[in-house]
Order: C-alpha cells, then sequence, then structure tokens
C-alpha cells in the first residue's frame, strides 16, 4: 500500500521533480544536479553512470520565469546529446565500433536542421500558398505545423527501434509516477502507473506549436524571409512561455484550463509511450533510485 504524502512533501518533490528521457536501450533521470543513465547491454546486463551537473538555473537571476525555460531548454539538449551518445555506446556489442562524440553532434545539427525543414520552412511555404495574411496566415500555419507533427509521429511510431524507444518513454513515465505517490521505486510498483505524465516533453511540444501561433502573429511583415527568420528567433521565446504552462498545467492539474491546456499532449502520448515489459521497466527503476536517493 502506498504511504500518504504530507503537502510539505508534495511541494518538495514538486519543487525537485524528477525528469527523464529515453535513449537507446535505456533511461536518463535527472533530479536537482544529479543525472542517472541506465542502459540494457547485449550481455544482459544493465550498465550505469552517475553524475552531478551544475545547472545555471541555480543562479538567482537564471531561476526568472520565462528564463528559465529557454535554460531548461538548452541544458536539456545538451544532457540529452550526451546521454544518446553513452547508450549508443554501450548497447553495442565489444566487436561494433563505438560512436564518437563528432559523429552525435553531427548527427543532431543534422537532426536540427530537418526539424526547421519539416517543421518551420514546409508549414510557412504551403501556408503563403494560400494567399491569406494577418490571423488566419499564422492560424494556418500553426495548424499546418501541428498536422505534420502529429503525421511524424504516428510514421515514425511504427518502426521497430522507435516503439523500443516508446517503451523506455513508457518505462520512464512509470518510474516517476511511482515515486511521485510515495511507494519505494519498485518494478513491482511502477508497473501498475500510467505512461503518461503531465510533465512530459510530448506535452511540452504541443504547448510550443500552440503557442506559436500567437506568438508569431506578431510578426506582421509580409516578407517570407522576415516571416522565416522571426519564426527561428522567437523559437526561445516560446520555449520560455511553453516551459512555465508546463509547470502551471503540472501543479494545478485540477483546474479546468489547465487540464485543456496539457489534454492534446496526454492524447500524444498514447502513441510516445508505450507499454514496457519487466527488463525495460528495471532500466528505469535503476536509473531513478541513482538521482532520488543521496
Amino acid at each position: 500500500m502506498a504511504r500518504k504524502i504530507s503537502k510539505k512533501e508534495l511541494k518538495k518533490r514538486f519543487d525537485h521533480a524528477v525528469g527523464g528521457q529515453a535513449v537507446i536501450e535505456g533511461v536518463m533521470m535527472r533530479c536537482k544536479n544529479r543525472v542517472a543513465i541506465a542502459v540494457r547491454k547485449p550481455d544482459d546486463k544493465i550498465s550505469l553512470k552517475k553524475q552531478k551537473v551544475n545547472s545555471l538555473t541555480s543562479r538567482p537571476f537564471f531561476k526568472w520565469p520565462f528564463i528559465r525555460g529557454i535554460i531548461v531548454l538548452i541544458e536539456t539538449l545538451i544532457f540529452g546529446i550526451k546521454a544518446l551518445n553513452y547508450s549508443a555506446n554501450e548497447s553495442l556489442d565489444q566487436e561494433e565500433e563505438k560512436i564518437s562524440n563528432w559523429e552525435l553532434v553531427i548527427t543532431t545539427a543534422v537532426a536540427l536542421i530537418f526539424a526547421i525543414l519539416i517543421f518551420i520552412i514546409l508549414p510557412l511555404y504551403l501556408t503563403k500558398l494560400t494567399a491569406t495574411e494577418g490571423f488566419w496566415f499564422n492560424l494556418i500555419d500553426g495548424v499546418i505545423r501541428i498536422a505534420i507533427f502529429v503525421l511524424y509521429i504516428v510514421v515514425i511510431s511504427r518502426m521497430k527501434d522507435v516503439k523500443t524507444l516508446f517503451q523506455y518513454h513508457g518505462a520512464e513515465h512509470k518510474a516517476v509516477a511511482c515515486y511521485e505517490a510515495g511507494e519505494p521505486v519498485t518494478v513491482k510498483n511502477a508497473k501498475k502507473y500510467t505512461t503518461v505524465h503531465r510533465r512530459c516533453g510530448t506535452t511540452f511540444l504541443i504547448i510550443v506549436l500552440v503557442i506559436s501561433i500567437v506568438v508569431f502573429s506578431l510578426i506582421i511583415a509580409e516578407s517570407f524571409l522576415i516571416k522565416l527568420l522571426g519564426r527561428i528567433l522567437l523559437m526561445p521565446v516560446i520555449a520560455g512561455i511553453s516551459y512555465e504552462l508546463l509547470k502551471l498545467g503540472a501543479r494545478y492539474d485540477k483546474n479546468i484550463l489547465m487540464r485543456i491546456l496539457v489534454a492534446p499532449g496526454l492524447w500524444l502520448q498514447k502513441l510516445t509511450t508505450k507499454e514496457p515489459d519487466e527488463r525495460q521497466l528495471a532500466v528505469s527503476v535503476k536509473a531513478i533510485n541513482a538521482v532520488i536517493k543521496n
């Protein structure tokens, strides 16, 4: 039976929330200044890497609302790249060639360029063909962007390797939910929890896509190039706003407006998370216990 959590402990757990990310054959977990990456190796053993990190958000200026969201996004990208590199190498057989940091950086750069092409330039170009302007231009642009994103998730979710990644994503959420419920984080306890979570990156991305419709409406220039550059330059602003809304959605989960805000992200998580098996859940449990225990 789960022990009852006091309001004081709930607040502490919210302020020092555990966040995670699915990686190749594993899970990365982070809590405060601790990061752990657990990976299932080819010999079926679980490799665990623990480290302490110094976040800029521990400094007064970078704790400010909206500013902290931009910093968190940048740090998450950096930690994510490092975690992917570690997990990729740990999941390979000894005979296989290890992936270098430069190879992963190049791959990430290509992925970012691809994301800009598909999720910013393509919707903007297609919207331009409609010959609309003002409010309707930004609305159509936003709807097309959301449609492309959802279609992209649907397509990649059918790939075998991505299905495995989504299972680890589900394992991550189950372990975090178990911790937030106040239970000891074990495979048995975590197994019963849902694979969806209000603070998931999927929900964050959906909020970004919706908020971008409003923020991009500030670009009133007719030039295609200015519209494009404006969209790229305003992404940090959108990330900052979206981060604050994501935190509000998690804190005030009973509020009807917050529930409406995060609902699309929870729906989409039905695609980006899959039910993990016990071996995958064991990896997630090992990772989270490494960061929640001193």
